[in-house]
């Protein structure tokens, strides 16, 4: 490790000094519990179809069945894909009787798949 740190720096102590702020610099600037929660969310919209019911859901709300005949989806699949959505905070439910809708959590998740898009475009 320390012949990559090499470049730039001049004695072993200088080494030894430059590591110890990276460390530091990683302490400071990571917090694990949001490292966490950002890759649950980053896994869950690393799908498409999961992508593909946010976008339905940010329309209006829906229920599982409606989502089930836009996408072509089963109900365990639509289910599964929907528990990940909820369980990392993008999608959120409401009941009404023995029917459960379903809707973007916040809008903030749109801007978020907007920019990507935005970022995505630009890459090409």
């Amino acid at each position: 490790m320390t012949r990559m740190l090499q470049c730039g720096v001049s004695s072993s102590q200088d080494v030894d000094s430059h590591l110890q702020e990276l460390h530091d610099l990683v302490k400071k600037t990571e917090n694990k519990k949001v490292m966490k929660r950002l890759s649950r969310i980053f896994k869950a919209i690393g799908d498409e179809k999961r992508l593909s019911i946010l976008r339905l859901i940010n329309n209006r709300e829906m229920c599982v069945c409606e989502i089930m005949a836009a996408l072509d989806l089963t109900q365990p699949t639509a289910s599964h894909h929907l528990g990940i959505l909820e369980r990392s905070g993008l999608a959120q439910e409401r009941r009404e009787g023995r029917w459960v809708f379903y809707s973007v959590a916040s809008p903030l998740i749109i801007n978020l798949l907007e920019a990507a898009e935005e970022i995505s475009s630009s890459a090409i």
